[in-house]
C-alpha cells in the first residue's frame, strides 16, 4: 500500500518593493523567538530608501502572495553585494520558500544589477540555527568577522 501525499508546489518569485505592495511587507510577522534576529520590513525600507542608489529591496511571493521579504545592497567600499533582512513570515516557514527566495537572490546578483563582484556577504544571529543551517546549506561560509552576535557568512555568486 502507498501513502497519497500531496505535493505543494512552490512557485517562489521576487518583486521589487513598490507603492503597490509595501503595505503587505509591513505586514509580514516573525514569531515572537524570532523577532530578534531580524530588522522589520519597516526598518529596511527606510534604509532602502537612504541608499536607493545602491539597494533594492524585495518581496518574497510565492505565486501572487507575499511571504516574505529580502534586501539586496551593494557595497562600493569592499565591493560586494549584501543580503539584508531577509525573512519568511511566521506562517510560511518551513515550506521551503527561505531557500527558494535564496536562490532567486543570487540569481538577481548575478546579473551584477549595481556593481561587478562576485563576493556575496550576509550576517546572522548566531543563535538562528534555521537560518545558518540554510546559509551554509548554499554555500555561504563563515568569513571570522563578527559584530557582538551577529556573524558574518560570505560566498562568491
Amino acid at each position: 500500500m502507498g501513502i497519497n501525499k500531496k505535493l505543494k508546489v512552490c512557485m517562489v518569485n521576487l518583486r521589487k518593493i513598490t507603492e503597490e505592495n509595501f503595505i503587505d511587507a509591513f505586514n509580514l510577522k516573525l514569531g515572537k523567538s524570532q523577532e530578534r534576529f531580524v530588522s522589520h520590513p519597516i526598518r529596511s525600507l527606510a534604509q532602502a530608501y537612504v541608499y536607493r542608489d545602491q539597494c533594492q529591496p524585495f518581496g518574497i511571493y510565492n505565486d501572487d502572495e507575499m511571504v516574505g521579504y529580502v534586501m539586496v545592497i551593494y557595497d562600493y567600499d569592499v565591493p560586494e553585494y549584501d543580503i539584508w533582512h531577509m525573512m519568511i513570515d511566521e506562517k510560511y516557514q518551513a515550506h521551503g520558500y527561505g531557500k527558494a527566495a535564496l536562490e532567486q537572490i543570487l540569481f538577481y546578483i548575478g546579473t551584477k544589477p549595481f556593481g561587478d563582484s562576485n563576493r556575496v556577504t550576509l550576517t546572522c544571529n548566531r543563535d538562528n540555527d534555521a537560518a545558518l543551517a540554510l546559509y551554509r546549506n548554499i554555500g555561504f561560509k563563515e568569513t571570522g568577522a563578527e559584530d557582538e552576535d551577529e556573524i558574518e557568512l560570505s560566498m562568491m555568486a
